[in-house]
């Protein structure tokens, strides 16, 4: 990759691992507090929480993916990311980060695509930056996924 086709990322800490996000993806990082809970929610879907004026679901990666069987929330963190699904009712997804995410930039040299024997919901594939693995999240997947689970009325797929 020449050096305009770096790309600016986010290595967010979750429980179980890491996962990577474009950098253009996340809006912020905020503490965690508790969410209104979703009524007969999926244990992934932790709940909404208000922000910025918009009531955004938050979830549980680690959950989804059953990359863990449980969550910590002392000292965790909200990485809210666009959802990209486009749609008015949910443009943001907050996922719970075990401790603060990091910038890191990502080169040809530097990446190393892992290869999956099968692929959990939501995942797109997992690599190795540096010397970190990573998955890396399928947002519009995960946006259709979470929009259904919390809201129920928004489409499935676009």
């Amino acid at each position: 990759m020449a050096d305009n086709q770096d790309i600016r990322s986010v290595m967010v800490p979750i429980s179980g691992g890491h996962i990577i996000l474009p950098n253009a993806t996340v809006a912020e990082v905020v503490a965690y507090s508790e969410p209104d809970p979703v009524t007969g929610g999926p244990d992934w879907l932790l709940g909404t929480f208000l922000w910025r004026g918009w009531q955004v679901p938050a979830v549980s990666y680690s959950l989804l993916t059953e990359s863990a069987e449980s969550e910590a929330i002392n000292g965790a963190r909200l990485c809210i990311t666009k959802s990209l699904i486009g749609n008015e009712r949910m443009p943001y997804v907050a996922i719970l980060a075990q401790g603060f995410p990091r910038l890191t930039t990502i080169t040809q040299d530097n990446l190393t695509e892992v290869p999956l024997e099968s692929k959990p919901i939501a995942v797109a594939g997992k690599v190795i930056v540096d010397s970190t693995e990573a998955l890396v999240p399928d947002i519009d997947r995960l946006s259709h996924l979470v929009a259904h689970a919390a809201f129920g009325a928004l489409p499935l797929t676009s």
